[in-house]
């Protein structure tokens, strides 16, 4: 057996020990655990709520379900991938609950088009330009582009049509391709 094998086994055994203690219930291992993912998943809540404040808010209330349902974990896929997706889930439920959580247009403008956005730019210009979506094509948005679901599976969350996430994609590519040509021609001294 390779040093890389044995290395990847200690890798491996560490979370899923750390998640047995925290089931439970020993507080030193959730500790452990919030302190490791904590940072991740703020970032996460923040990219779909504004506000930095709020976005630590449901993260500390989605951790709260992590700890809670963490029995349920199967240890089949990235422990990571299960906490992100409660993440997600209690971001959106956020959103709705604040009745922020908006589509605009509608369906009929969508097309297969795709206009990339290859342009370098700070992380921070890009969640600035991000943040300016209205919620639901943001929501959408994330979802798609950054966290891969399929439209259909998008849909499904958030309880519209499939054809409303492609429109919803659409518009928020258009939104920030404007936003950043924008930028662009401000940097570039052509306003």
């Amino acid at each position: 057996m390779s040093i890389d094998a044995i290395q990847m086994k200690v890798i491996n055994i560490q979370p899923l020990a750390l998640i047995q203690k925290a089931v439970s219930h020993d507080r030193m291992a959730q500790q452990e655990l919030y302190v490791q993912f904590a940072p991740k998943m703020l970032s996460v809540c923040r990219t779909y709520i504004r506000d930095l404040h709020h976005a630590e808010d449901v993260m500390i209330t989605a951790f709260a379900k992590v700890f809670a349902k963490l029995h349920t974990f199967q240890n089949q896929g990235s422990f990571e991938g299960w906490i992100r997706r409660i993440m997600v889930c209690e971001s959106l439920d956020y959103l709705r609950a604040q009745k922020e959580f908006m589509c605009v247009g509608d369906d009929s403008f969508f097309t297969d088009s795709h206009s990339d956005l290859d342009v370098q730019m700070d992380l921070e210009d890009i969640q600035y330009h991000i943040d300016a979506l209205p919620n639901g094509c943001k929501a959408v948005f994330v979802l798609y582009a950054i966290e891969g679901y399929k439209h259909h599976e998008i849909a499904s969350m958030l309880q519209i049509s499939e054809g409303t996430s492609k429109s919803q994609f659409h518009y928020a590519k258009q939104q920030l391709a404007a936003g950043i040509n924008t930028d662009k021609k401000y940097r570039n001294g052509t306003k």
